[in-house]
């Protein structure tokens, strides 16, 4: 079996830097995505058309509000042509505004926020933070608009003092409501608008706050991703759970289009919001998007109900969504056997519970995609003391009946607000997803 050409790793990590920094929200990542993919030659749908009319052959996409689906079909499609699903999310675990977000203490003008998932809380403390997400304003006939917003650094979230707080070292305890509300500026409760600062920033120019009539909005790390160690061999960004995977997927569709079109699959990317808080929405990966999507291509193809229940039976997903690398800080916390490194190739994530949707079948399909794209894997498996999370894999696997292989590449500080891996990784994703499609 000859491998495929390889993805130059610098190449690659660069430019997983710059969709990180494109993307500080998963609204942002969504259009970052489309704006890529139109560069590619797919052309947008809207959900309200008639595909039937406007057509699903070739290189297509939708978003829907943070998440988006893309899709290359080939030249000739078979009746009931498999689908190969690339599924991952474009959320990210941090803090989120509150509605009537502008208070003022002692002068320091502060930015009310809620947690959003998992985040490791202290990761946020004393770093710059940027404020981004989708403003929703009433337009002149009434309508809503919506509107991009990103800032740049201007909110932090100060830790106390050591003198203050003699014992923060032997086991800091932050409240989720006191101690992580953002300061982004100084002066009187009435020069203070967190709304107007963010209407400022919209895209395509500033818009008045008194028209906002609903807003999306996140921190998100300002800090840019940086390479570096020992032969510039790590890689240390904000969002890499869950960008690199979406990135990979990204990156691999538009590369691989052309081959897709001369293959017998047709290739789909799914990124999806809301996995950090369990997927149950209208853009999350348990809500009905992708079936949806699914659904209109086959009828735009033409295909029976029973042709499209064949092709979902002879279609593979890989859900794509970082693992755990061995801590060399905390090595009790991993299986004592099967013990990830960094370099050594993405994750093959595997769950006695099925919290990770990998089966014997999945791996050999795995196997097989890495093997044409010349690049070993990893088998990732939790300690037993130490339950792993899930991902969209289970849920899209139940909702689909889609076998599904849960992937990534390998991280430390998962969650944290700036995250790590090696550099290597993320190109070895990469080709494999590549492989994948063109199977």
């Amino acid at each position: 079996m000859e491998p495929r050409t390889a993805v130059d790793p610098r190449s690659a990590v660069e430019d997983l830097g710059r969709y990180v920094m494109e993307s500080p929200s998963s609204f942002h990542a969504a259009h970052a995505a489309a704006a890529r993919l139109e560069e590619a030659g797919f052309v947008r749908l809207d959900e309200t058309e008639d595909w039937a009319r406007t057509g699903v052959r070739g290189r297509r996409y939708v978003l829907r509000d943070g998440a988006v689906i893309a899709w290359a079909t080939p030249a000739e499609v078979p009746p009931a042509a498999g689908f190969r699903i690339l599924g991952a999310h474009t959320d990210s675990p941090g803090f989120k505004l509150k509605p009537r977000p502008t208070t003022t203490a002692h002068t320091w003008h502060q930015a009310g926020v809620e947690t959003y998932g998992g985040a490791l809380l202290n990761s946020w403390l004393d770093r710059e933070l940027r404020l981004a997400g989708r403003l929703v304003v009433r337009g002149t006939d009434g309508a809503p608009v919506e509107h991009l917003t990103a800032t740049g650094p201007v909110a932090r979230i100060p830790q106390l003092a050591i003198h203050l707080d003699r014992e923060a070292n032997k086991g800091l305890q932050l409240d989720r409501q006191q101690h992580v509300q953002p300061i982004w500026g100084v002066g009187q409760p009435e020069d203070a608008d967190v709304l107007a600062l963010l209407a400022e920033h919209a895209d395509g120019g500033p818009v008045d706050p008194a028209r906002i009539v609903g807003y999306d909005v996140v921190l998100a790390d300002a800090q840019p991703p940086a390479v570096f160690g020992q032969g510039g061999t790590l890689f240390a960004s904000g969002r890499l759970d869950n960008l690199s995977s979406v990135h990979a997927g990204l990156s691999a569709l538009a590369r691989e289009a052309e081959a897709v079109e001369q293959g017998r699959h047709i290739a789909v990317l799914a990124a999806f919001d809301h996995e950090e808080i369990g997927s149950r929405t209208r853009s999350g990966a348990a809500g009905p998007f992708l079936e949806d999507v699914l659904v209109r291509i086959g009828e735009g193809l033409g295909r029976s109900a029973a042709e499209h229940r064949r092709s979902l039976a002879g279609s593979v997903c890989l859900s794509a969504d970082a693992g755990h690398l061995v801590h060399p800080n905390y090595q009790g916390h991993h299986d004592p056997v099967n013990q990830p490194v960094p370099g050594a190739g993405p994750l093959l994530k595997i769950n006695a519970d099925q919290h990770y949707a990998t089966d014997a079948v999945g791996a050999g399909i795995w196997a097989e995609a890495c093997a044409r794209a010349g690049v070993g894997y990893q088998e990732f498996v939790s300690n037993n003391r130490v339950p792993c999370g899930s991902t969209i894999g289970p849920i899209t696997a139940a909702r689909l009946g889609v076998r599904t292989i849960d992937v990534g590449i390998g991280l430390l500080s998962m969650h944290s607000a700036r995250e790590l891996c090696h550099v290597d990784d993320v190109a070895a994703l990469g080709a494999v997803a590549g492989a994948f499609y063109t199977a």
